[in-house]
């Protein structure tokens, strides 16, 4: 991922582009074929681009895109004249960076892959180990790890296919000259070097690329960031003393705290945490970036030389970073039940108040008699036991036999439709 922002990487993706344009501009009769076969002979030599070079003419021109015209100018002769005929910088800078964010892409729908991997692996393994489902942080009802998992699966499966679309979105290519207009470049050019860089062609280019475009790009590396940090801070919430039903590998020789040896602390989710807040930072400014003046300025193009590598080498190793912590967390299906039972059956309350009310109570009397013996195990921190309480409420008792009670209380009830889930997750 690196690699694609690296300056001598650019640079190779403007000389296509030139180098394409001129190749067609010399099928049109427009410039010599013997201007795109010097190009194409010098590139056959794999020359190496000095990129200090290059700098040092910047330096003077103040022009980043000259710069590197007049260096190829000296490195090819006098054939290279007839290069960016009729083109704009925008139109080499723009699809360059097209180039390097489908580019990045496509490194990131493989990161995106290898995470889903991992996620269906650590699913299956444990798809009816029985945890607690919390909500507001506080015990609800019984779920599966492997449910939690399956969530997570979901999620960036939705996001896989976010990031698919973005890429279309985004690949484009705009050869259209001084204000998209296409007075000294032909249509045909543009469609030439889309085809040669598997590009699209911008419909309506108005001498940039819409930055709408780009804004959509970002803002799905940032909802990807967010579901990184959704699994994160599950993982680390898992982790925490109290629950401790999962955490990341502690590794051999590892150590948590410079001052406690005892500690094991969730680094790793807690890294991502903060990383995904660095992906979502590019949004706002990509979001700036649509409105430019007119048919364009370059108030867009400094934001984008940070965001365009610092968003997509984040994301990248966020991605490979969660992918290392699913595949190698520690799940501990004893902890999970112990916690199930921490609070004396209170996550069987809903099952007893649904029986009362079929049995014939209204909703609100269920919910009060139910609810009166639930806070009396609350306050109790779990010493008393719901079932027992609800078999010594007489209130209760004439609406539901004490076996009815015990049927009530049967963890397996809460997973019956676990396969339907799976099925619908993972197919």
């Amino acid at each position: 991922m690196t690699a694609l922002w690296e300056p001598e990487a650019k640079y190779r993706i403007w000389f296509e582009i030139e180098a394409h344009a001129t190749q067609k501009l010399a099928d049109l009769g427009v410039v010599p074929h013997s201007a795109a076969k010097a190009l194409w002979d010098w590139w056959a030599t794999n020359p190496a681009i000095d990129v200090a070079a290059i700098d040092a003419i910047e330096a003077v021109t103040k022009h980043d895109v000259i710069a590197f015209l007049d260096w190829v100018a000296q490195q090819v002769g006098e054939e290279a004249r007839f290069m960016h005929q009729g083109m704009t910088s925008s139109d080499v800078l723009d699809t360059t960076l097209s180039v390097q964010l489908a580019r990045a892409s496509d490194l990131l729908l493989a990161d995106l892959d290898a995470l889903l991997a991992a996620i269906k692996t650590r699913a299956e393994e444990h798809k009816y180990t029985p945890t607690i489902g919390r909500s507001h942080g506080i015990h609800a009802e019984p779920v599966t790890f492997g449910l939690k998992l399956a969530q997570a699966y979901a999620e960036f499966d939705r996001c896989r296919a976010r990031l698919v679309a973005a890429r279309a979105e985004i690949a484009t290519c705009a050869i259209s000259g001084a204000v998209g207009t296409f007075a000294n470049v032909d249509p045909a050019v543009e469609a030439y070097v889309a085809e040669q860089l598997g590009l699209e062609i911008e419909p309506v280019s108005t001498q940039v690329i819409p930055r709408d475009r780009h804004a959509m790009y970002f803002a799905t590396l940032g909802v990807v960031a967010s579901s990184i940090e959704r699994l994160a801070t599950e993982i680390r919430h898992l982790q925490r003393t109290e629950v401790l039903e999962a955490e990341e590998y502690f590794s051999p020789g590892q150590k948590g705290s410079s001052a406690m040896p005892h500690k094991r602390n969730p680094i790793l989710t807690e890294n991502l945490t903060g990383l995904a807040r660095l992906v979502r930072s590019a949004v706002t400014p990509a979001l700036e970036n649509v409105a430019l003046w007119h048919e364009r300025d370059i108030s867009h193009s400094s934001v984008e030389r940070f965001i365009g590598p610092d968003a997509t080498i984040t994301l990248d190793f966020a991605l490979a970073r969660l992918t290392g912590v699913v595949d190698k967390l520690l799940i501990y299906p004893a902890r999970m039940e112990k916690n199930l039972n921490r609070m004396g059956g209170l996550i069987h309350s809903q099952r007893v108040l649904l029986a009362l009310t079929q049995a014939g109570l209204t909703r609100d009397d269920s919910y009060r008699l139910v609810q009166r013996n639930a806070m009396r195990v609350w306050e109790a921190d779990g010493a008393l036991n719901l079932l027992d309480l609800l078999k010594a409420d007489a209130d209760v008792t004439a609406r539901l036999a004490p076996e009815q009670l015990d049927q009530l209380f049967d963890l397996g009830y809460h997973f019956k439709h676990v396969d339907t889930i799976f099925a619908r997750v993972f197919g």
